[in-house]
Parts: structure tokens; sequence; C-alpha cells
């Protein structure tokens, strides 16, 4: 897949997730960036346009599949109370690149080529808020449709600092 597709294809991800208007609890900043650990590892990302929808971002790599992915999801935060603990959950999209291995004998791999990877996704997890700081853990289940249909289960835990 040439690059122009791809980053058409990266556009119309952010586009199907975009959110509804809502009112909502106010965060220490509009933006967080910070890190997961797990199954998958990466950058993590959260922005929160206003109200209880948040755009969630997670670049992420599984280096012993060869795997490279962009997820997004549109998640809905709730408050336990009065309490600076909460859960998320939302449905989301990813866009990944499965590089090429001949050993790998999951459906629809194998071979040199690199292969574009499309799927859907949902995340759940609980967050905590420590001034600027958001500590997460999530689970992540994700049904990929291209180039074959299977299912996967991820999941890591995670801090972001708001600006």
């Amino acid at each position: 897949m040439t690059l122009p597709r791809f980053v058409l294809l990266l556009g119309l991800l952010m586009g199907l997730t975009a959110p509804a208007a809502v009112h909502a609890q106010s965060r220490p900043g509009t933006t967080g960036i910070g890190g997961q650990i797990g199954d998958p590892s990466g950058l993590s990302v959260k922005v929160h346009p206003g109200g209880e929808l948040a755009y969630d971002f997670l670049a992420a790599w599984d280096l012993s599949d060869d795997f490279f992915f962009l997820n997004v999801h549109g998640v809905y935060e709730r408050s336990l109370g009065d309490t600076p603990l909460g859960f998320y959950y939302g449905p989301g999209l990813l866009l990944g690149i499965d590089e090429g291995d001949d050993d790998d004998d999951r459906p629809g791999r194998g071979g040199d080529e690199n292969e574009v990877v499309l799927g859907l996704s949902g995340t759940f997890g609980f967050n905590f808020f420590i001034e600027r700081f958001e500590l997460f853990g999530r689970i992540t289940p994700r049904l990929l449709l291209v180039p074959a249909t299977e299912g996967d289960i991820g999941g890591g835990i995670g801090v972001r600092y708001y600006f």
C-alpha cells in the first residue's frame, strides 16, 4: 500500500471517531501525553476537546510479531464519586502495518511483504488523577478485519502528563 493510501486511511480512521458535543467534568489540562507498557507498548495521547468524550490515541508496537499500529478510541469517562478514581470505555479503530514473516502461521499472515491491517477495537479501563498526572490501566479487545479476520486482546498500564 502506498503512503497516500495510508494517509487517507488514517484520516478516515480519525474522522469516524469524531465526538458528539457533550458537557463534562473538568481535567487538569486538555491534552495528556505519556506511555503504556504491556501488550502492546507505545506512546499514548489523550485529548479532551470538551465534554465527557475524549480521544485516546495509542501508537504501539509489538516487537515479537513485527507489528506497528495506531489505535484511536472515543472514550467516555466517569468519576467514581468524589474521588480522583474513574473508569472509561469506548469504541475504536486500529490501523497497522504487519511486517512479513515466513514463520507466521496466523490466518492471512506470512510472506515477506508488509501488510496493512485494519480492524475494530474497544477499550475499558480505570484511571487515577494525581495533580497533572493520569495513571491508567486498560484492556483492549481487537477484531482485525483486513487482511483476515482475527480476534485479539491487549492491554497495559501507563501514565500521562497533562498540559
